[in-house]
């Protein structure tokens, strides 16, 4: 039974407390004392505040973090200090070492047992070459600036023509520097000037040359450079074309436009780069660092600062951009090596020269293309009683190489026995024509005076 205050018969609320559904709901027993309650409202207001907090860590993510996917990750880190979010741990999978050849994250942080840590994005760190003044630094005093100076024909005129182009310094001997070039730098000239990283300049001489390669070396006498040109200069370190791969970094250096030497950047764009042009053909290396005029002879260099390759302006051109070109330095060596080892010559004056005795014709790259005719010089006459009868040289014969460098125009030739004395020997390779096509033949010749030219076969 139950009495009118709801409380059951017996039941002493002073002793034992009772609940009347009050204010504070429950009557405690005589003599205890309740603690402080909260009110009701304390409840809603805890509720609110909490998603308030949570609000406001996010708001304060994206303030610090800058974007959407930053402010997350505050607000997350926000949420795991205050207790509210609780921290994922690191899968296996995320703490293991990669493996060989996989994409790694760009750092690896193993946190300790009092340290928070959040997952990032997946990172690939990547390497821009910006800055090459170390490699340039040291490689600029074994790069050199040539300047050919000769003359071009008119008519009855000879008019001065002067041209720009550059240098490696490869080496030297007790008596002279070596340089290497592009053939067509140095290609009908009448002096050859170096400018060596110090600003001093001194005449160079053709050592040898090799067009079909379109490679040359010449030298200066060690006795025209000063103590200190010989300080300042060095010799270029060779690297290994065939190793290259499509992307690395490249740096050219060289005389662009005549103006002194320049660097440009870029990368190997490709290798084995087959060309077959007028006079020059092979494979080279590209490169989308700028190779202007006045580049030629200069050094393709990779990112150690060792000669990879001799860039060529010819090749290419201006018909396009961003396409540069070098020779291998692998591919060049050897015959780099043979060119080192020529005879120096200078030039021989008129009344001293050796000649040849034969009328000739360049052959053209149409004669060339159209009949099957072979490269270089056509016989049209020889001289009676001259070197080239002596030698066994006939009419129709063609020259394709004289004293080992290849012969593709008259010109060439005349400018080339400019360099030889009277009775110099030397070898000549020549194409005598056949009912089956053409026999190659080497004749020894010993050049004579200038007596014999007016008399013809």
């Amino acid at each position: 039974m139950y009495t009118n205050n709801g409380l059951p018969n017996g039941y002493d609320p002073r002793t034992q407390g009772a609940y009347t559904g009050g204010n504070n709901g429950y009557i405690p027993p005589q003599g205890y004392s309740m603690p402080p309650q909260p009110e009701m409202n304390k409840k809603k207001k805890k509720n609110g505040g909490f998603v308030k907090k949570v609000a406001a860590a996010s708001v304060l993510g994206i303030l610090f973090g800058g974007s959407g996917c930053a402010g997350f990750y505050a607000a997350r880190e926000a949420g795991i200090a205050l207790g509210w979010v609780e921290e994922e741990q690191p899968s296996k999978a995320e703490t293991q070492t990669p493996e060989r050849g996989s994409v790694a994250r760009a750092a690896t942080v193993t946190p300790t047992e009092t340290e928070k840590s959040v997952a990032m994005p997946t990172a690939v760190a990547t390497t821009v070459v910006t800055d090459v003044t170390d490699v340039v630094e040291n490689v600029m005093p074994s790069i050199v600036s040539i300047t050919n100076t000769g003359y071009e024909s008119y008519y009855y005129y000879k008019v001065p023509t002067e041209s720009s182009g550059s240098g490696i310094i490869i080496g030297s001997n007790d008596e002279e520097l070596l340089i290497v070039t592009n053939y067509h730098v140095v290609e009908g000239n009448d002096k050859l000037y170096v400018d060596f990283v110090d600003g001093t300049e001194s005449q160079a001489l053709v050592k040898g040359t090799n067009s079909s390669s379109d490679l040359a070396v010449i030298a200066v006498k060690m006795e025209d450079l000063a103590p200190e040109t010989l300080d300042a200069i060095e010799i270029a370190t060779m690297g290994d074309s065939d190793s290259l791969k499509v992307g690395e970094p490249a740096i050219a250096i060289g005389n662009a436009l005549g103006y002194g030497q320049s660097v440009t950047t870029g990368v190997i764009s490709a290798v084995n780069r087959e060309m077959n042009m007028e006079n020059t053909s092979g494979t080279f290396i590209q490169t989308d660092a700028a190779i202007n005029p006045g580049n030629s002879g200069g050094a393709l260099l990779n990112i150690r600062g060792e000669v990879i390759g001799i860039n060529s302006n010819k090749i290419g051109g201006s018909t396009v951009e961003g396409m540069g070109y070098a020779i291998p330095i692998s591919a060049a060596q050897p015959i780099i090596e043979d060119l080192m080892t020529r005879t120096t010559r200078t030039l021989v004056a008129e009344e001293d020269r050796g000649y040849l005795g034969i009328t000739g014709a360049t052959v053209t790259s149409q004669e060339i293309a159209f009949y099957g005719y072979p490269e270089g010089v056509y016989v049209a006459n020889v001289n009676a009683g001259s070197a080239a009868e002596e030698a066994g040289l006939q009419r129709g014969d063609y020259i394709m190489e004289f004293d080992d460098q290849k012969i593709t125009s008259m010109e060439q030739l005349q400018r080339l026995l400019m360099y030889y004395e009277e009775g110099a020997a030397v070898e000549i390779q020549i194409e005598r024509p056949t009912r089956n096509g053409y026999d190659e033949l080497t004749l020894q010749v010993t050049l004579g005076d200038k007596s014999t030219l007016g008399r013809t076969n």
